[in-house]
C-alpha cells in the first residue's frame, strides 16, 4: 500500500493494496461497456460476453501486471490495462474496451469508488467502534475528581469524564463531516476535456433517452456526476473528504498527547496496559512508555503533511496536466495513516479486549494531583464571591496579592486566610457575613466546584451514541 510499510493496517488491503490499484476503475470501464450494450452501441452478441467470471477476472487485473504492459510496450498506464483487459476478453467485446472514456474518466471516477470504499467498509466501522469505547470510559469517569490544566498549570476542578468528553466530542463532529463528505464524492465520464465530446458528436446522449450517457454509467457506480468537469474531476469532493480524515487524526491525537502526559510518572493519573511480555525500554528494565499514545500524535503528524500534497494538486494547467498524477498516489496515506490511529486504539489482546478498553484511570493520583492544589484552586470563586459581597477594592488583586502567599506560609486554605484577615480587618469582616452559606460551604469543599463537568459528559456520551445509531 501507498506510505511506510511499517504503519499499514491490514483492513485497507482490499481497497489501497498494489495489486488491487486497478480494480475501481476496472468496474468503471465495466459500468460502461455495461451502458453502451444497453443502448445498442455494442451488439447484444459481443455483450453476451460480459459474463460474471470475465468480469471478475477484469476486475482482478493487477497492478504489477499492467506496470509491465506500460514499462514495456505502451508507456500510457491506461493504455496499458485496456491491453491487458483485451487479452483477457479475447472475442468481439475487447474492441469496445474504454469507448468513449480518456482516461481519468475511470482513473478519477475510480479513486472515489477507492475512498468511498474505504470510508464505508473501513474507517466508518473503526470510528464507530472507538466512539463506543470512549463514550463507554467517559460515562464511567463522569464523576473522578480531576485536576484541570490550563498552561500546563493546576487551573480548576473537572472530572475524568469531562476531559474524556471534550475529546469524544470532537471525534464525532469530524466523523459527521467524514461521512458528509464521503456522500458527496463525485465522479465523470465526461471525456478528454469534459465537456463531452465524443459522447455528444458521436450521438451516445441521444441513444440514451432522458438521461445522459455519462449519468447512466455513474449511477450504475452509485456516484453523482460532477457539476461540470474537464479532464480530470473537480479537487474540492476529495479534499474535503481527506481534510476531515486529517481533522479526526487531530482529534485522536489530541486524545494521544493527553494521555501521555497524563501517564508521565510525576503525574499517573493514566496508564497503557502492558503486555506479559512487553519490553518498555531496550535497557531500562523498569520503563513503561506510552508507546501507543505517541504513536497516535506521531501518525497526525505525517498525516498532516500529507495533506500539503492535496493542497498542491488543486491546480492543474488549463484542462489538465501530468502533474498532478504522481502526487495523488500519495492521498491513500492519509486514509491508510488514519485507520492506522484507529488501529491502535482498537488493537486486541488475547483476551480480545481492544487496548482503548483497556487504558486505566488511576483514582488515587486524580485524588493526590488534585490535592495538592487543593488549598489554591478556589481563588476564582472566592474573588467573585468576595466583590458580590460588596468589597470596594479589586477583590481579585486581593485574592492575588494578598491572601495566596499567605496560603503556602501558614500551611491552610485561601477562605481560611480570608477568615484569619477578616478577624482584623472590619470592611472585610463585613464582607465574609455578606457571602450566603451555601457559597461559603463550596468555597471550603473545592471538590464541588466541577460546574457541569458530569452533566456535559452525560450529554457528549447521549450525542456519541446517537451519532452511532444515525452514521
Amino acid at each position: 500500500m501507498p506510505g511506510n510499510p511499517r504503519y499499514q493496517p491490514k483492513a485497507m488491503a482490499e481497497v489501497f493494496g498494489y495489486d488491487n490499484l486497478y480494480r475501481e476503475t476496472a468496474n468503471v470501464e465495466i459500468a460502461t461497456l455495461t451502458v453502451l450494450g444497453e443502448i445498442g452501441v455494442i451488439p447484444p452478441g459481443e455483450m453476451a460476453e460480459l459474463q460474471a467470471d470475465l468480469v471478475e477476472r477484469i476486475l482482478a487485473i493487477p497492478t504489477t501486471e499492467v506496470d509491465k504492459i506500460e514499462r514495456e510496450i505502451t508507456h500510457h498506464d491506461v493504455r496499458a490495462w485496456v491491453r491487458a483487459a483485451q487479452e483477457i476478453i479475447q472475442g468481439g467485446l475487447k474492441k469496445w474496451v474504454h469507448i468513449p472514456l480518456t482516461s481519468y474518466d475511470p482513473m478519477d471516477t475510480g479513486r472515489m469508488l477507492q475512498f468511498g470504499k474505504a470510508y464505508a467498509f473501513v474507517l466508518r466501522p473503526s470510528v464507530k467502534e472507538v466512539v463506543f469505547h470512549l463514550a463507554t470510559l467517559a460515562e464511567k469517569f463522569a464523576g473522578q475528581i480531576q485536576i484541570g490544566r490550563t498552561h500546563g498549570q493546576h487551573a480548576l476542578p473537572i472530572t475524568v469524564g469531562f476531559w474524556l468528553a471534550t475529546i469524544l466530542s470532537r471525534i464525532v463532529h469530524n466523523w459527521e463531516k467524514m461521512d458528509y463528505f464521503s456522500l458527496a464524492l463525485e465522479g465523470k465520464i465526461s471525456g478528454a476535456v469534459g465537456a463531452h465530446n465524443a459522447q455528444i458528436g458521436l450521438g451516445f446522449n441521444k441513444l440514451c433517452g432522458e438521461k445522459t450517457f455519462e449519468n447512466r454509467v455513474l449511477e450504475k457506480l452509485n456516484l453523482p456526476p460532477a457539476k461540470i468537469s474537464n479532464q480530470i474531476l473537480p479537487p474540492e469532493p476529495l479534499a474535503y473528504f481527506l481534510f476531515s480524515c486529517c481533522m479526526l487524526s487531530a482529534s485522536l491525537a489530541q486524545f494521544g498527547r493527553d494521555c501521555r502526559h497524563l501517564m508521565r510518572s510525576e503525574i499517573a493519573e493514566v496508564a497503557e496496559s502492558f503486555e506479559a511480555t512487553q519490553v518498555g525500554s531496550s535497557t531500562m528494565a523498569q520503563k513503561r512508555n506510552p508507546i501507543n499514545f505517541e504513536n497516535l500524535e506521531g501518525m497526525w503528524i505525517r498525516t498532516k503533511n500529507e495533506f500539503g500534497k492535496v493542497l498542491d494538486t488543486l491546480i492543474s494547467e488549463h484542462q489538465r496536466d501530468l502533474v498532478g498524477s504522481s502526487v495523488a498516489r500519495d492521498f491513500p496515506i492519509i486514509v491508510i495513516n488514519l485507520q492506522q490511529q484507529l488501529g491502535t486504539l482498537l488493537r486486541a489482546n488475547k483476551n480480545g479486549d481492544p487496548f482503548i478498553s483497556r487504558i486505566t484511570i488511576n483514582g488515587d493520583a486524580c485524588q493526590k494531583n488534585f490535592q495538592m492544589s487543593a488549598d489554591l484552586i478556589l481563588a476564582e470563586p472566592l474573588y467573585i464571591a468576595i466583590q458580590m459581597a460588596g468589597y470596594n477594592g479589586d477583590a481579585h488583586e486581593l485574592v492575588n496579592r494578598k491572601l495566596v502567599p499567605l496560603v503556602a506560609e501558614r500551611n491552610i486554605p485561601l477562605v481560611e486566610v480570608l477568615s484569619e484577615l477578616a478577624k482584623d480587618d472590619d470592611s472585610l469582616k463585613d464582607v465574609v457575613k455578606n457571602i450566603p452559606e451555601e457559597i461559603w460551604d463550596l468555597l471550603h469543599h473545592p471538590e464541588k466546584y466541577t460546574g457541569d463537568a458530569a452533566k456535559k459528559t452525560g450529554e457528549i456520551v447521549r450525542y456519541a451514541r446517537d451519532k452511532i445509531k444515525a452514521l
